[in-house]
């Protein structure tokens, strides 16, 4: 068998595998349901399988359709590289580009590299959604997304980025400080030692930053009781305040945090430094939205430091 396969095809079961049915993939595409249908029939009688079947009034894609459903994310990817270089021959004054970011970098990084983005290339398309890295890298890899911003710890076993199929572009280390009610005996330190916070409750964050917290202090012998646990920094800032724990914050999220007069902020001892990176797929770069965004980016965090204002550390 020599099956026949057409990129409209490959289109169209990977619009269903995204939005779960055929009407939905015609929604997303912006043909009729029937206009899918029966494209879906004639491309089946070329392969010679099905590619979809009913199970009760839903449609669910074949081990074939799904099959073609992994291989549409590069095949498409390459389609999007040939069509983003011939519009790089026009200037960039057409295409796309879909970013990831973590929440943090929303109100810090995104606004500024997006600015940037809208001056030189005024004609692109730019798209942004939030996500925490192990999700943004999903959405990386299944080619929902162009470009995810990210941060990884130092020795996180689970690395999400640990893949030969991502270009990892490293742009800024982003120390971590401890945050301390500013009533502790450790608040006049220049530095604290995280032995010395042996004893207090710990407020966690996102799962990342959690494992970081249980890394650094397994590190030097601490095993840190837990007590309360957001991935919200302005949370984290007003309950240790309020003397309900101490906690590890990246500079980058004290950036634009309103630090309370009861906390202060002081370096860890050892030091924790976490790299913020952008990252893309394995090739991505030659589609020039893609590159112009990333050569941006490089740009403008080139020697960047993740400090907090100096009002804010105190």
């Amino acid at each position: 068998m020599d099956p026949e396969i057409d990129l409209h095809s490959l289109r169209i079961v990977r619009a269903i595998a995204e939005h779960g049915s055929i009407s939905g993939a015609a929604r997303a595409l912006g043909y009729s349901q029937p206009a899918i249908s029966q494209h879906l029939q004639r491309a089946e009688s070329r392969i010679g399988m099905p590619l979809v079947q009913r199970v009760g009034r839903a449609s669910q894609l074949t081990e074939a359709g799904e099959a073609l459903a992994r291989h549409a994310v590069q095949i498409g990817s390459a389609v999007e590289a040939a069509a983003g270089e011939l519009a790089g021959l026009a200037g960039l004054e057409h295409g796309r580009v879909r970013l990831a970011a973590f929440p943090t970098a929303s109100s810090t990084l995104v606004p500024g590299l997006l600015g940037a983005l809208r001056a030189a290339h005024p004609g692109l398309a730019v798209s942004y959604v939030e996500a925490e890295p192990p999700e943004a890298l999903s959405l990386l890899r299944d080619g929902l997304v162009d470009l995810a911003i990210t941060f990884a710890y130092p020795g996180d076993r689970a690395d999400p980025h640990r893949d030969e199929n991502l270009e990892v572009v490293e742009l800024f280390a982003d120390p971590v400080a401890v945050v301390l009610p500013r009533s502790h005996a450790e608040a006049d330190s220049e530095a604290v030692e995280l032995t010395a916070l042996a004893d207090e409750r710990w407020i966690a964050g996102c799962p990342l930053c959690r494992g970081h917290l249980l890394a650094a202090c397994e590190a030097v012998g601490v095993d840190p009781d837990i007590g309360l646990e957001t991935d919200n920094s302005t949370a984290v800032l007003h309950l240790v305040g309020e003397g309900l724990g101490v906690a590890l914050l990246p500079r980058l999220a004290l950036r634009t945090a309103a630090v309370p007069e009861t906390v202060v902020v002081r370096p860890t001892a050892p030091t924790s430094d976490r790299a913020v990176r952008i990252v893309g797929r394995v090739g991505g770069r030659r589609v020039p939205a893609i590159g112009a965004t990333l050569a941006i980016a490089e740009r403008r965090w080139a020697g960047f430091a993740a400090v907090a204002p100096e009002a804010a550390v105190v």
